[in-house]
């Protein structure tokens, strides 16, 4: 039994912050409905991955999900979208206020239909300002919560690769409905939860914030170097690759001065704090970079560790797939989906529950795989069904 079975979830979202939230609660037992159009929602297809088009984060965040295609702009689609809110508990979708309203995924409407419905939107920049109408991917969130502006190059300002506002937004939306479920078992009322892009930013850079508020400083970008401790860094070794170090606080900082041979520089003063070791960082970067230097990355990261102090390797992708640890752990597990030789390496519930664990139950839908199933769940039978396939509602 999953926490959430018999919790039941329409999936109108795109993209990762409402498809990853929705994965989420199907991972812990919801039957999620992934509800999408005829010839498939654009996230379907992005970094395609498989014989059919299908993409990896696609792949991601729609495992555990049934598919239901559905014209919703017509009235026959509009009808049974109606009798999948009346039996549902949950609908997430990710679209500005007015789309929202365009498609009838707004709270009024859904509540006119389930008093106590839960609607879990996800926005870019949240909804009752100036910039609610506008729509925005994971970057506007980066770039507009001060997080690019302090990291990077000196010359050179950098966004992440890896979506962490998407996916920061997902968690937060998802923790939300959790909430709304538990208030509605208490209480009988549905609510709103809302989640967006720039808000999940700013709560993940709200110490550069702080910063610039209390003290009046913005720190310079530094590359890979720490943002407010020292010695830290990307240091390369003799063989060429890369190990990672970060120093906080002072015993970690008194245990690498031994290990370094350098005890001296404990007690002076320059180093006194991790502040003061952040304006002195060059030197003690530079020490770092040169006793490195002249190991390996084994060898390196073998001595560090045996000190207590905190270093990792850089890995590959390729080496990640092979790594000891993800694997004995079970981090990443291989899905079939057909077209893909060994199965697709997806990442499992991103939380561990001792007595429900969520659970990666069946791979990502094929494009409608489940709109004959679903649509007899509502009542259409299959001479029904065959006459709105005929007319293209689903």
């Amino acid at each position: 039994m999953g926490v959430l079975d018999g919790v039941r979830v329409l999936d109108y979202g795109r993209f990762i912050a409402a498809p990853w939230c929705a994965a989420l609660l199907a991972d812990m037992g919801a039957d999620v409905v992934r509800v999408e159009k005829r010839e498939g929602g654009e996230d379907r297809w992005v970094q395609s991955v498989t014989d059919s088009g299908e993409g990896g984060t696609f792949l991601q965040c729609n495992r555990n999900k049934r598919s239901l295609t559905l014209d919703s702009t017509t009235d026959e689609g509009k009808e049974i979208s109606r009798k999948l809110v009346e039996r549902a508990d949950v609908v997430v979708a990710n679209m500005p206020a007015a789309g929202m309203r365009a498609s009838g995924l707004d709270y009024e409407t859904l509540r006119a239909i389930k008093p106590d419905i839960i609607l879990a939107s996800a926005t870019a920049y949240g909804e009752g300002g100036p910039y609610s109408d506008r729509i925005g991917f994971d970057g506007a969130g980066q770039m507009m919560s001060g997080a690019v502006y302090r990291q990077g190059l000196p010359e050179q300002p950098i966004r992440t690769a890896v979506p962490y506002a998407d996916y920061g937004t997902a968690l937060t939306l998802t923790i939300g409905v959790m909430m709304a479920l538990f208030h509605r078992d208490r209480t009988g009322e549905g609510q709103h939860v809302e989640g967006a892009l720039l808000p999940t930013a700013l709560m993940l850079s709200n110490a550069f914030l702080i910063e610039r508020d209390v003290l009046g400083i913005d720190k310079p970008r530094m590359g890979n170097q720490g943002a407010s401790v020292a010695p830290c860094d990307l240091y390369r070794t003799s063989d060429d690759d890369w190990v990672l170090l970060q120093i906080a606080g002072q015993p970690m900082f008194k245990r690498w001065c031994r290990l370094v041979g350098r005890p001296e520089l404990f007690d002076d003063p320059r180093f006194a704090d991790d502040d003061s070791r952040w304006r002195h960082s060059e030197e003690l970067n530079a020490v770092m970079a040169a006793w490195v230097r002249e190991r390996t990355k084994d060898d390196a990261l073998a001595e560090l560790q045996a000190a207590k102090l905190p270093a990792a390797p850089m890995l590959s992708t390729a080496a990640v797939l092979e790594d000891a640890h993800v694997q004995a752990m079970g981090f990443l597990q291989r899905v079939p989906f057909p077209g893909v030789k060994r199965g697709v390496p997806i990442t499992g519930t991103p939380f561990r529950m001792s007595a429900t664990p969520g659970e990666i139950r069946q791979r990502a839908p094929l494009l409608g795989e489940h709109t004959d199933e679903v649509l007899a769940e509502i009542g259409y039978d299959a001479a029904g069904i065959a006459a709105l396939r005929e007319r293209a509602i689903v």
